[in-house]
């Protein structure tokens, strides 16, 4: 289906004569404004099944481009931009380079989940779009998000632990993100808490950030969760065409996950 939005148009594409006569006629300016046409030569015929192997794009195919998600779009009101619709129809249309022309702004979805409700197709557009911003950083087309390095981070505590402590997820985030961990609105509402939480609790958070306490019998429910991501990350990278998957943790091993998994249950 062909995009007629003028908004979409590239600025590259429209040419304007400021001095033209045709037959006696002034039509400068605005009057000769044209479209140039073009030829897209690079196709990725497989855009749209790399999309569809991921996490919340199985059901990209379904997508008939009525432009409810975009129309429903909490950040689409604010960035005219941020166009659900149209990066469903490149990337069903293979059109690679287009799509990467956004990707600066495709992983800015905040994950309301409005284009869901309305999607008359079950499309699941936000997935689609997490699904993508997957796809770009599996590919190197753009850099960690910081959504998704507090996912790494928050996960990484769960996994190896069973639990979470704020504070170990704050100062983890603040260094993959390089921001520094004393800053004025972290320090005001430490005082706040110091002052209003009842001591018992305050020594509590204390010592769980020193100790790092896990749950207890933890160990096999790490390691099963731990070969179930290498799982699908070879499945993911192995749809792409990419090398071996990373460990989900520094302790994690692909070669011994499976079988350590295996003694530990036995």
């Amino acid at each position: 289906m062909p995009i007629h939005e003028k908004s979409l148009i590239r600025e590259e594409n429209i040419r304007t004569r400021d001095d033209l006569v045709i037959d006696g006629v002034d039509v400068s300016g605005h009057w000769s404004t044209f479209i140039e046409s073009r030829v897209v030569t690079d196709y990725n015929e497989d855009l749209e099944d790399q999309i569809a192997g991921l996490p919340g794009g199985e059901n990209i195919h379904r997508c008939w481009q009525c432009g409810s998600c975009t129309n429903s779009c909490t950040v689409n009101a604010l960035n005219a931009d941020f166009n659900p619709r149209y990066w469903i129809y490149l990337i069903r249309t293979g059109m690679e380079s287009e799509l990467l022309r956004d990707k600066d702004i495709i992983w800015q979805c905040v994950s309301c989940n409005k284009c869901t409700y309305v999607c008359p197709r079950e499309v699941a557009p936000e997935g689609v779009m997490k699904a993508t911003a997957h796809w770009l950083e599996l590919m190197g087309h753009t850099p960690k998000s910081p959504s998704t390095l507090f996912d790494e981070v928050f996960s990484e505590q769960v996994i190896k632990r069973g639990k979470i402590e704020e504070s170990g997820i704050i100062r983890g985030f603040f260094k993959k993100t390089g921001q520094p961990l004393m800053q004025n609105w972290l320090t005001t509402m430490a005082f706040r808490l110091f002052k209003k939480l009842p001591f018992g609790m305050m020594f509590h958070m204390a010592k769980s950030t020193i100790f790092r306490p896990k749950t207890k019998g933890w160990r096999k429910s790490q390691l099963a969760i731990e070969d179930y991501i290498i799982e699908q990350d070879t499945k993911h990278r192995k749809l792409l065409g990419l090398d071996k998957p990373t460990s989900p943790t520094p302790q994690a091993s692909n070669d011994n996950a499976t079988s350590t998994l295996v003694e530990a249950a036995e």
